[in-house]
């Protein structure tokens, strides 16, 4: 193991080194994903480039597409960020000189001459994200960039790779100064419980989710009563007897989660000179950028004072869309079919939020383990598609989506058990009879 975590260590210094030469006399133009992970490295980036006086532009983008791609300036250093993986033959046809990628999501196609990359696919798929790469690379620029370990770890969490802690990640936590407390895994950790419980999507939990009166009755039965002065305790201020009496009582409305996905460790990181649950980070990040306040988002990364209020008045709104997001789903009629849940919402579900509803449908007890749920949205003339396994058994989701695009035509990216592609309206009908086959035929192959 050691000697393919030095050949990704390599790959970083190699490509950081190729990147403070080619950048010289060179403006940068850095392109990143808009979900957490992806704003977070372009925040990265954004500080290490200001401290080297480089002349750049950041652009936040939902996705990469070939007419983008095709519009980009020649002469520029192009940098991606937390995407790019899944275009490699258009970055190859693009007459662009110099394109950096830093990147951890699945390559299907041959890296072309013309791009250098670092992806942790190349090197036996360690799990790090992309954020956890751009810190790594701009620490290799500077070793001075520990600073910026916090955002990284903003990053990981968003990208929901804090279960599988490896060297790297490890590092990057220690570099962080993270503190951890062992906990129930219900964010804002540092929030009084009654407020947290109410909006909890993560895990999602019958009955109490959006009930406020539901939430009162829970907090009662474990006995955990409002304190005259202060209101609620929040879950870092629990004792253990407290912590076990809650998972006790919220593992009972939920019967099929398991312990070890709703305890685990609370990550806490400095942020505007106080301890901050770096899950609650993450999510006002992500809702700034589902709401299209990229700028916001980024300026929040930036510790800016002003941004964190105008954050803090988005998420609020964000998590109300998304609880009437859930209900709608939950109630909704679905296309239900052996081993998969077809989830169309067109106009009912925010294009932005379908990949969120889809995540949170998956680790409810709603849906059995080896379930693939597809949740569609429509995305002015297009269909946004977001794939989800409940468990670790199900399907390889971004394979069978591959497939079908490569029939209809359009975008597909993402990982085995959560991907995602964006069809053309108009092919509605034949990408949800090419998913039902794709479901049939594996059926048939057993």
């Amino acid at each position: 193991m050691e000697k393919v975590e030095d050949s990704l260590t390599e790959q970083i210094k190699q490509v950081a080194k190729e990147f403070l030469e080619i950048s010289k006399e060179k403006e940068i133009e850095v392109i990143s994903h808009f979900d957490t992970d992806g704003i977070a490295s372009a925040s990265i980036l954004t500080k290490t480039l200001k401290k080297l006086d480089k002349r750049f532009s950041v652009k936040i983008i939902k996705r990469l597409e070939k007419e983008f791609i095709e519009k980009l300036p020649k002469e520029k250093v192009i940098l991606f960020l937390d995407l790019a993986s899944g275009s490699l033959d258009y970055l190859r046809d693009s007459n662009i000189k110099n394109i950096f990628i830093i990147d951890h999501h699945e390559i299907s196609q041959e890296v072309p001459e013309n791009i250098r990359i670092i992806n942790p696919e190349i090197h036996e798929k360690q799990k790090i994200s992309g954020a956890g790469l751009s810190y790594l690379f701009c620490k290799e620029i500077d070793s001075k960039n520990k600073e910026l370990a916090k955002l990284a770890i903003i990053g990981m969490i968003g990208d929901r790779l804090e279960k599988e802690i490896g060297k790297m990640n490890n590092g990057i936590l220690i570099d962080g100064e993270v503190k951890t407390k062992r906990g129930l895994l219900i964010y804002p950790s540092t929030r009084p419980l009654n407020r947290t419980l109410e909006f909890s999507s993560n895990p999602y939990i019958p009955g109490v989710t959006g009930d406020i009166k539901g939430v009162l009755e829970l907090l009662r039965e474990v006995g955990l009563n409002s304190q005259k002065q202060g209101g609620y305790k929040s879950i870092i201020e629990l004792d253990e007897k407290e912590m076990q009496k809650l998972t006790t009582a919220i593992m009972l409305r939920n019967p099929k989660a398991k312990s070890k996905n709703i305890v685990g460790d609370i990550f806490l990181i400095k942020f505007f000179n106080k301890l901050e649950d770096a899950r609650e980070l993450s999510a006002k990040i992500n809702a700034c950028s589902r709401f299209g306040e990229t700028g916001i988002a980024i300026q929040l990364c930036m510790e800016n004072p002003s941004a964190k209020k105008k954050a803090e008045a988005i998420h609020v709104k964000y998590k109300q869309f998304l609880v009437s997001g859930l209900k709608y789903a939950t109630a909704v009629e679905k296309i239900i079919g052996k081993e998969f849940v077809i989830i169309n919402a067109k106009e009912d579900i925010k294009d932005t939020m379908i990949g969120t509803i889809t995540s949170i449908l998956s680790s409810s007890p709603i849906y059995d383990e080896g379930t693939t749920i597809f949740g569609m949205a429509n995305s002015e003339d297009k269909i946004k598609v977001s794939a989800r396994n409940v468990g670790d058994n199900g399907k390889n989701v971004r394979e069978i989506l591959s497939k079908i695009i490569e029939k209809i035509g359009g975008e597909v990216g993402g990982h085995r058990g959560a991907a995602g592609c964006l069809i053309d309206q108009e092919k509605e009908s034949e990408f949800i009879r090419y998913l039902k086959e794709s479901f049939e035929l594996e059926i048939v192959k057993i």
